[in-house]
């Protein structure tokens, strides 16, 4: 929330000017859910937006980049990728004290439970079918063509994403975890050839879309904040690791004997993907190291959620809950990383 009756003055000025006059006060409400950067409906008159902003507090360095949210939703409008409409950036820190963007507010469902209760079976397949179709289009995606030319840089994306992580853990750190230093070790002297340089979303999951009311359809991907310049394959098997791990706050696949019918197996969702970005491959090379790899990269967000806990400014009211969930993240990663062939350091 703005800090002041001052800065919520500010902002109700602000979206008069930027986005339409209105009557009656400004409303905003806190939405739960996000670990990252503090999100708001805001209701002026007619208008429906969404405000996201950067969290009080010392950050990291290069986290809670809303400039950069900003800048790919404004690039993906109209594409093939689904998007709300972005409509102003403000990087005036008097109005609310910290960067921000206002976006559309997106009608639809989110979804927060990979087992979709209560849909028939067909729904379930056509939904996880979507989710694939969706990351398809967005790793097809000529960004050069949408303006993205500099967002990030081609080739070497793990190894750059590796050095970022350790770095950003290195920051975070409040306890030595094994499992964590094996993978510190290990991934960087094992990084598998990257087959060309796509726009990735770093965070694309079930609850981060927006489905249609009725449809199986996504009207919107939301939480930009990671998105790059990258791998394609990362990019995907990020989205997988809900057939690999328990995840706290979401009902994940992991464990699940047999699955909620309907819902494809792992190996059946990489093979929807492959068919839907035009291939026949019905696999990914490197799979595991891309799940190891990908399992480290998640347990170095989590202890960021968590330092900030400690610290008092987390974005999130259960952000204290993943503490103890980043030795486990880490020890799959190392799980994954041995089925890749890595052996334990002697």
């Amino acid at each position: 929330m703005p800090d002041s009756p001052e800065q919520t003055a500010a902002l109700d000025a602000f979206v008069r000017r930027e986005i339409g006059p209105f009557d009656g006060a400004l409303q905003l409400r806190r939405v739960e859910g996000g670990q990252s950067n503090p999100t708001f409906l805001v209701d002026a008159g007619a208008h429906r937006l969404v405000l996201r902003r950067k969290p009080a507090g010392t950050l990291l360095p290069s986290a809670h980049a809303v400039e950069r949210e900003y800048r790919v939703l404004r690039a993906l409008e109209g594409s093939a990728v689904p998007v709300p409409r972005a409509r102003v950036l403000c990087e005036d820190p008097a109005v609310i004290g910290s960067s921000f963007y206002l976006m559309d507010f997106a009608e639809g469902r989110i979804l927060t439970d990979q087992t979709l209760p209560g849909m028939a079976p067909a729904q379930r397949r056509a939904h996880y079918a979507e989710m694939a179709r969706v990351m398809a289009a967005l790793h097809g995606l000529d960004w050069r063509a949408r303006g993205l030319e500099g967002f990030g840089r081609e080739g070497g994306y793990i190894a750059r994403q590796l050095e970022r992580w350790t770095r950003q853990y290195r920051a975070s750190e409040t306890r030595r975890i094994d499992a964590m230093e094996r993978l510190i070790d290990w991934l960087p002297a094992h990084v598998p050839p990257q087959e060309g340089t796509a726009l990735v979303h770093g965070d694309f999951r079930l609850d981060n879309l927006v489905f249609h009311p009725s449809e199986p359809r996504i009207v919107a991907v939301l939480d930009w904040e990671l998105a790059t310049l990258g791998d394609a394959l990362a990019d995907f098997a990020y989205h997988c690791l809900s057939w690999r791990l328990q995840l706290g706050t979401h009902r994940t696949l992991a464990g699940l004997d047999p699955l909620p019918e309907g819902i494809p197996t792992e190996a059946e969702h990489v093979a929807d993907y492959g068919r839907a970005r035009g291939g026949e491959r019905h696999d990914i090379p490197h799979w595991s190291y891309h799940m190891a790899f990908n399992m480290f990269r998640l347990a170095a967000i989590q202890q960021g959620v968590a330092r900030r806990a400690l610290d008092g400014n987390a974005a999130n009211s259960r952000a204290a809950q993943v503490a103890a969930r980043v030795e486990a993240t880490a020890q799959a990663g190392w799980q994954a990383a041995e089925q890749a062939g890595a052996e334990v350091p002697r």
